[in-house]
This record gives structure tokens, sequence and C-alpha cells, in this order.
């Protein structure tokens, strides 16, 4: 068996043309024999390139408005066939089977017609079949077949030929045929994922990969897989790193809380938020987000709500930080934060995010719905004596979508809708409010009349007995300890009022 092989006929079934004229044109240049259906045939005549209708070889025509075309023994025995092999050498000769040395094919978009909100009747004639098993019947004869699996490999398979003046190597037809499986292992998930209603099944399967320089750590390979371009447009910067893109994450769910509100601008770190504000400008919220942790915003990820002006723009610069997120920014802003060389600047698109959280455990993963409860005024029951203020209730709801989103354990405090401390990822709730209370202290924010939040219970009353010392009023938490009642009964001896939610959020 050669190595290199020569093309010398073609057989072309695709949905998406583009990008497939040169092809055609250097396939006709090299005097290859075309072979196609359908749509595709009519393309290539149009070319005024000489073309064979796929029935001139079964003599049997397309049946069944189009779903059946290619699914015949002298189409598959012609891709299938081992040149090396006596046998099927001879039972092409038998059956006056023509060689096919070279598939291309781009299967019907099933995905793109789901996304599209298509009927279940459109979505069903979407799913490919004479495509998808010509792919797998090419992939599979590697050796002597070359396969051409989608749109986003005619370029390269056209780099390939040309390269190699009308031949391709078996390096280039083992590599395509890669590309081949993961098109149709992809395409079947996609399938699968939108029939399946039992959740005791996964199977998960994404297109866009990239490498990262290294993972969490320089000795750790690291790999993003997702298509980052559709979600961000990015500005400006050096390559986002893998914590990086942990920040990224972390800074889009908690901003998502504030999407439509208020200016509201959010300092990040290690995936905690380190200072959060909403205020009547862009500039303040930042000013005053970066007030409550002016040491670990550096090298922070920044993250607005609205578009930053800019006013905003030039307070930020003031800071080395990693990356700056918004969903638009004024050109004058975009001109001074680039002065930074590595700064990354991305704008935010609109696009929706999975509802699923997934993550390697023991020998396998973890799924989980996605945490998209967001503490509300409809949610609050007052469980002590004195009720809070509508301007407590409001700080309230604001500390409760930051704890949503801090590592537990986790307390937060916030006062006129500006995060003052947090105490984060701590084995003991207690510790959690020591280290808020002791944040606060060291940047001299006064918690007189601020309002905490807890990501869970408290089993016993020393947390509220803590945090009134400390100056807090008023507290929001899920409830549901056993001994609720010693919290509440502590709240309502020292004139504090603490509302239960009876939801928690946990951030493991």
């Amino acid at each position: 068996m050669n190595s290199t092989k020569k093309i010398a006929s073609a057989l072309i079934s695709v949905f998406d043309k583009t990008g497939l004229e040169p092809i055609v044109k250097a396939l006709h240049q090299n005097n290859v024999t075309i072979y196609s259906t359908g749509g595709t045939e009519t393309f290539i005549k149009n070319l005024d390139i000489p073309v064979v209708a796929v029935e001139d070889i079964t003599s049997f025509p397309e049946i069944l408005g189009g779903r059946v075309k290619t699914l015949h023994p002298k189409i598959f025995g012609g891709i299938l066939n081992r040149q090396d092999h006596s046998g099927d050498v001879q039972q092409m000769q038998e059956f006056n089977i023509p060689q096919i040395d070279l598939v291309i094919v781009d299967l019907y978009p099933f995905e793109k017609t789901v996304a599209s909100g298509a009927s279940e009747a459109d979505i069903i004639e979407k799913i490919d079949i004479g495509g998808i098993s010509l792919i797998r019947a090419a992939a599979k004869n590697f050796k002597d077949t070359v396969i051409v699996p989608s749109v986003e490999e005619y370029a390269s398979f056209l780099n390939f030929y040309t390269e190699n003046n009308g031949a391709t190597t078996l390096e280039n037809r083992r590599l395509l045929a890669t590309k081949a499986f993961h098109v149709s292992s992809h395409y079947d998930g996609a399938i699968f994922n939108y029939f399946n209603t039992d959740e005791t099944y996964l199977k998960t399967s994404v297109a866009h990969g990239q490498i990262l320089r290294y993972g969490e750590n320089p000795h750790q390979k690291g790999y993003f897989f997702g298509d980052f371009d559709q979600m961000f447009t990015k500005v400006h910067g050096k390559e986002l790193s893998y914590n990086n893109l942990l920040d990224v994450d972390a800074a889009v769910n908690l901003m998502n809380e504030f999407k439509g509100e208020e200016p509201t601008f959010a300092i990040l770190k290690h995936n905690n938020a380190c200072g959060l504000a909403s205020r009547n400008s862009m500039r303040q919220a930042y000013l005053d987000a970066l007030a409550a942790d002016p040491t670990s915003a550096f090298g922070g990820v920044l993250i607005a709500n609205g578009t930053i002006d800019l006013a905003t723009a030039e307070e930020i610069n003031k800071l080395f930080c990693e990356v700056v997120i918004a969903p638009a920014y004024a050109q004058e802003a975009i001109d001074l934060l680039e002065e930074k060389k590595n700064r990354i600047i991305l704008i935010i698109n609109e696009v929706e995010l999975p509802q699923k959280n997934v993550r390697t455990c023991l020998n396998g993963v973890l799924v989980q719905d996605k945490d998209n409860v967001t503490d509300a005024n409809t949610h609050l029951k007052t469980v002590t004596t004195l009720t809070p203020s509508a301007a407590e209730i409001e700080d309230l709801l604001f500390a409760s979508k930051i704890c949503k989103h801090t590592k537990s354990n986790t307390i937060v405090f916030a006062k006129n809708k500006q995060l003052c401390a947090s105490g984060t990822g701590q084995t003991s709730r207690v510790d959690a409010l020591k280290q808020a209370i002791e944040k606060a202290t060291s940047f001299e924010f006064d918690l007189t009349g601020a309002v905490m939040a807890s990501d869970a219970f408290f089993p016993f009353p020393d947390c509220v007995e803590i945090a009134n010392k400390a100056g807090i009023t008023a507290v929001i938490q899920p409830g549901g300890s056993i001994k609720d009642e010693l919290s509440i009964q502590y709240c309502n001896d020292n004139n504090m009022a603490m509302v239960f939610t009876g939801i928690r959020h946990f951030k493991h």
C-alpha cells in the first residue's frame, strides 16, 4: 500500500458550499472525475465543470423526497474497498463499482435548526443519514480514501491537496479521519441530547478547543473547550490564561445578577468579589468597589454591567489589573485602557450560558442544575419582631447576590449597596464572620447600620451575636437550623432584624 495517493475520483455532497468552488476547480484541473447529488450537483454544473450524477452509477433515482441518495452498494463499495485486498479488487471488477478516492461532505445543520426554535418536524428532517454514513465509511477506510467531513475542513484539505500536487499522504488522511470521527460523534451527541429526557445519561461534546499556556500552575497542561469568540469580543491584550478564564467566568456569573440595574462595578480575585458597588455613575461604582479592598484589587478582574466611559477608564488606568469586561466602552476609554500592553479588554456579548454545571469528581463527573435562584423580596420572611427598613432590604438583597457567588463558607457585609467586606472559603462560619470583620476594620469601614448575608443557616446564635457587636443591624440567611429560634431570640433581644429566604447558596 502506497503512503501517498493520487486522487482520481471524488464524491461531493454538501450542505454548506462556502469555499467549495476552489476545491472543485482544483479537482477539475487535475482531471478528477466528480460524482455528486442534488444541490451540490447543480452547484458544480453552474461552474461549467463536468459532474456525474450518483444515480448514473447506481441506476437508481433519489427517492423519498431526497432522503435516500447515496445509500447504495456501488457508492459505499467505492469508498470502503481495500485497494491492497485481492478479494475487494475482484468484487469491484465483478460488480462494476467505481473507485471513490475522495469524499467531501457537510452535514445538514441539526444544531442550528434546533437553536432556531424550528418545529420538531423541521428538526427531524435535519438529521443527516446519507452524509453521516459517507463520513464514517470514508474515515474507516482512511488508508485508501480521503474524507473532508465539514465546511471547516475545506481549506485544510485544499492546502494538503495543492502542496502534494493532487495527492494526499497517509498522515493527511489519518488527520482528516480523526476530524471526521469528531464530526460524526459530535453530531450524534447533539441528536441524542435533543431527544434525551433521562438525566442519568450524560453526553457532552464541545466543537471548539484551544491550548492554553498552562493550567492553574506552570507544570500543568491547560485547555479551554468552548466558543470564546462567540461570548466575547477581545479588543486588546495578551492571551487569557487558565486562571484568567476561571476569574472571567466568576465575574460574568456575578454580574449577571445585576444585569439591567443601575451602574454596578465588581472587582474579583481568585473567583471571589473583593469589591462591588452600585451607584448613579459607573465611575463612582468603580471607586466604591475599589475602596472595599484596594490591596486585593491589584491584578484582579474588573467587570461592569454597563458602558465604561472615559471618566471610569481614567480611574481604572491607575490600577494594575489583568482583565476588564463590559458590554460596551466609549472609544476614548478603549484608547486609554490600551496603553497597558498586556491588559485584556473584553466586550461581553449576549450569549445563553449552559444551564448545567459539570465538574470532574473521583473517577467520574458531577452534574447539577445551575443555581438560577436570585433572592428577591418575594423570598423574604421576616422572623424577628423588628422588620428591616426598605433601605436595609435593598442592602440585604444586594449582599445576598454577592454571597451567592462567593466561596463557602461565606459571610458578606454590605452598606448602601457597597460591599464592605466578606469572609470567604472558611471551614467555620464563625471564622468567615471574623475574617469579614477584620477585613472591614482594616479598610476603615464603619459597620454600624450595615447588613450581613450568610450562604447557609446559623447552627448557633454566636454569629448574630458577633455581628451585632460589630454594628450589624439586619441579617439575611436561608434558615432551617433546628436551633433557628436561638438566633431569632438573640436578634429580638438586641434590636436586630433578620429575614429567612428558605434557599441555601453553597458554592464549593
